[in-house]
């Protein structure tokens, strides 16, 4: 009985803490589905009933009369007409008017008459079309666009709830991105005070932007109101919970600690805000964060849909897709680095639906190393490949940040850019296996055929009910909804088929469950075993629950480190570092290598959403007025960005790697080598093949006249 109360206790905190964040994702997809739900109404609308644009609300009655005295009219018109007018009213330079002519004046109200008898014709007929089905039908269809509507205007308030709601549980779980983990007291007390004082500063920035906001002469709208109290609200309560972490130190850290060590515990988004908010507080801008964050809610679609595909990457984590397309490889015991050159190349498409490298990192990377592990690659190959695994997939179709990048730029389109991203991904791929087959150790050698098929072809065939439920939900969004799974539709798609996944293996392990307790016969605890399946790892309930869980915290790291880089892209430009660099260049190429090199500083420091805002306002137009391709420098940018996530000293992939396999494993990984490659492979892999793609991306192009 106390392990049960103890289990519903925890289950209802984790449900108190993820549901703020599980109720605002399915209202976004909600809202996106109820778009293509509302085009799909009006358009059966039509169809059912001919100009049901005309049956959507109640026609209103006409006021003028069916049956007005033409005769009556027509006199007191030419009576008013004779009448003298007031010689205030005339005008010593005006013409005498014209007389009217009696024949057109009756003519013109009789043709008013038949209008008035057409109006009233169309009023009894609509009336008489508007039966009790179609006032069902548009109650729906109304209902609908109403819905549309309002999430329209709540969707920068529902990213401010998501941001706030994950930051407040990224601190309170101690989730926040930073360069090494907190181990002792020092770390704990370091990093506590380093987010106190960050908290403190955003606090006092969107109060400051309040105030100016709000003292500034101009009427604030509800929405807009509610947004500012919203920010003022959430990072005074962030504050408190720093306050509290600085105080309570965890029992379990271990006494101690080095002060400069303890730098490197600080998360990633207190050292931005610490810097962007002493540049603007020491130049008197005490709203510049402030500002900044409200800029993000412009692109509040975008940063939700980030959300979502953190909620897709850790919902597909939990899915036995991954392990059942790994089971195809296992029986032909490929040598380590070419499964790695498998996963990394397999990995690019769903590093592409879920939006970004560093969220594919966090969901699957935890089992690409396992399974590299299993295969008997090192360590520190094991950690490059898991670390790369989302680096290829960023520039294919329906990658959320080629989304942005063209939602911002109007130089380019996404057909253009993931039309050259595919073959950026053929580059990378081979330069991979290329780089990977050269440093390989041992032999080259794979299971023969006649023995790993048919292992193979049993693996196959269980593939095949996913690809048919697959199938299944996106023909239903096809012929119901008219959506097609695409970089527009993608983030209110792939949660409904996950969950559709979730739900057909759940109920497949249920009913195992059941069949091996008949077999089992152990009749006095058959109630209690029925209860731990329902509510063990099998449930749906408790794999949403944690799968949103772990999403919030996840969220929380990234939009706050999302939300501090687009500050600190005002720092860069506010600041006028960019004035240092021209605004053109004479030499195409002279432009392209300073440009290459300023890219990968910035993906060094800055996520990839912040830093395409950042580019995207102060590099774009450099690149532009020196004459160099749209199409082509953007294609360099996120070659350049891949290549600044994997490098030191920020490295933010390795970060998201060190995350899911574990402090002990990286240590472990740091002893292993017998040069230096093999002791530093994990980085050198990835620089090596990034770097090499990067040079060829950027000046190929030059060579051979593209520009």
């Amino acid at each position: 009985m106390t392990q049960t109360l103890r289990l519903a206790n925890r289950t209802g905190f984790e449900w108190l803490a993820a549901m703020p964040a599980f109720l605002v994702l399915i209202f976004v997809i909600l809202l996106n589905t109820s778009h293509a739900t509302h085009a799909q109404l009006l358009k059966l609308g039509e169809n059912v009933w001919d100009g049901y644009f005309q049956l959507r609300s109640d026609p209103i009655q006409p006021s003028c009369e069916i049956d007005g005295d033409i005769d009556g009219q027509l006199t007191r018109l030419i009576a008013e007409n004779a009448a003298p007018a007031d010689e205030d009213e005339w005008d010593l330079f005006d013409e005498e008017p014209e007389p009217i002519d009696d024949a057109v004046l009756r003519q013109s109200l009789v043709n008013a008459q038949v209008v008035c008898e057409t109006k009233h014709q169309t009023y009894a007929q609509t009336v008489d079309r508007i039966t009790p089905a179609v006032r069902a039908f548009r109650a729906v269809e109304l209902a609908v666009a109403d819905f549309g509507e309002f999430g329209l205007h709540a969707q920068r308030i529902m990213l401010a709830v998501l941001v706030l709601i994950c930051g407040m549980t990224a601190l309170f779980r101690r989730h926040h991105i930073a360069l090494r983990p907190m181990e002792t007291v020092m770390d704990y007390r370091v990093a506590s005070f380093s987010q106190m004082i960050a908290s403190g500063i955003l606090f006092f920035s969107v109060y400051s932007f309040k105030e100016v906001v709000f003292n500034a002469g101009v009427v604030v709208s509800s929405e807009h109101g509610l947004l500012h109290y919203l920010w003022i609200l959430g990072f005074a309560v962030i504050f408190l919970l720093s306050v509290y972490q600085f105080i309570v130190v965890p029992k379990d850290a271990k006494p101690g600690g080095s002060f400069l060590k303890a730098q490197l515990a600080i998360p990633l988004y207190a050292t931005m805000c610490i810097i962007s908010g002493t540049y603007f507080i020491s130049n008197g801008h005490m709203a510049g964060i402030g500002i900044y964050l409200n800029q993000m809610m412009e692109l509040s679609q975008l940063f939700l849909n980030v959300g979502l595909y953190v909620w897709i990457g850790m919902l597909v984590k939990r899915t036995q897709m991954a392990q059942a397309v790994f089971n195809i490889f296992r029986p032909w015991n490929l040598p380590p680095e070419m499964l790695a050159v498998v996963v990394v190349v397999i990995a690019a498409l769903p590093t592409a639906y879920t939006g970004a490298s560093g969220i594919f990192v966090i969901a699957i990377g935890g089992l690409i190393y396992n399974e590299l592990r299993r295969a008997g690659a090192r360590r520190q190959l094991a950690l490059a490949a898991t670390a790369m695994s989302g680096s290829m997939g960023v520039v294919l179709r329906p990658c959320l940040l080629v989304v942005i990048i063209a939602a911002l730029n109007k130089e380019v389109t996404t057909d253009q850019l993931f039309g050259w991203g595919v073959n950026v991904f053929l580059l990378t791929a081979v330069l991979f296996a290329a780089v990977a087959m050269l440093t390989k150790q041992g032999t080259l050698s794979v299971e023969k055929a006649s023995v790993a098929w048919p292992e193979t072809k049993k693996a196959l065939w269980k593939l095949v009910p996913y690809g048919i439920l697959i199938a299944l939900t996106l023909a239903f969004y096809a012929i119901f909804l008219n959506a097609y799974l695409d970089e527009f539709s993608a983030p209110f798609i792939l949660p409904v088929m996950l969950l559709v996944v979730l739900i057909y293996e759940r109920m497949g392990q249920e009913k195992m469950g059941r069949e091996q307790m008949n077999i089992d016969h152990i009749e006095n605890r058959l109630e209690e075993s029925w209860q731990d399946l329902k509510s063990g790892n099998d449930s749906i309930e408790k794999t949403l629950r944690e799968a949103t869980t772990e999403t919030t915290g996840h969220i929380g790291a990234l939009l706050m480190l999302m939300g501090l880089s687009v500050s600190i892209g005002g720092v860069i430009e506010r600041s006028h570092l960019m004035d240092l660099v021209p605004g053109s260049f004479e030499s195409i190429w002279l432009a392209m290598g300073l440009l290459v090199v300023i890219l990968v500083v910035i993906g060094m420091v800055m996520d990839p959403y912040g830093a395409v805002i950042l580019v995207s306002a102060t590099i774009a137009s450099i690149a532009y007025d020196s004459g160099i391709d749209p199409v082509h420098f953007w294609m360099v940018t996120l070659v350049a960005f891949e290549l600044g996530y994997l490098s030191p000293p920020v490295a933010l992939n390795h970060l998201l790697t060190r995350q899911v396999v574990g402090e002990r494993e990286v240590a472990l990984a740091s002893q292993e080598g017998h040069n230096f490659w093999y002791r530093h492979e994990k980085f050198l892999l990835p620089l090596t093949v990034m770097g090499i793609a990067l040079v060829i991306v950027a000046f190929g192009p030059l060579a051979i006249g593209y520009n």
